[in-house]
C-alpha cells in the first residue's frame, strides 16, 4: 500500500470550480487505474478553500503512473490557477 495526502488552499471565489475538477479526476483515477484503491475529496465545512485528498495506491510505481494519465495532466492544468498553495506527501504501508 502507498498513500498520498494532498492539501490544497482555494483561492477566494475559486471552490466550486475546483472541487469539479478534482471530483473528475478522483472518479477517473478510481475508475480507471488499477493500482488506485481509494481517492477521497474532503473539505473543512469551516473553512472551504481547504481541500483534503487522501489517496489509496498499490504501490509507489502505480502513483508515478496516476501522474502521467490524460485525467491527472489536464486536472493539473487547469486547477492550478485556482490554487493557492499545495502540499504532497507520501507513506509507505509499515504495518497493516
Amino acid at each position: 500500500m502507498y498513500a498520498v495526502t494532498v492539501r490544497f488552499e482555494i483561492k477566494p471565489g475559486a471552490e466550486t470550480a475546483f472541487l469539479d475538477l478534482i471530483r473528475q479526476n478522483a472518479h477517473a483515477s478510481v475508475r480507471d487505474e488499477p493500482g488506485c484503491r481509494q481517492f477521497d475529496v474532503c473539505v473543512d465545512p469551516e473553512r472551504p478553500q481547504d481541500v483534503f485528498l487522501y489517496e489509496i495506491y498499490d504501490d509507489r510505481a502505480s502513483f508515478e503512473a496516476h501522474m502521467t494519465t490524460s485525467h491527472f495532466i489536464s486536472f493539473d492544468a487547469a486547477s492550478d490557477p485556482l490554487v493557492l498553495s499545495k502540499s504532497v506527501q507520501t507513506f509507505a504501508e509499515v504495518f497493516r
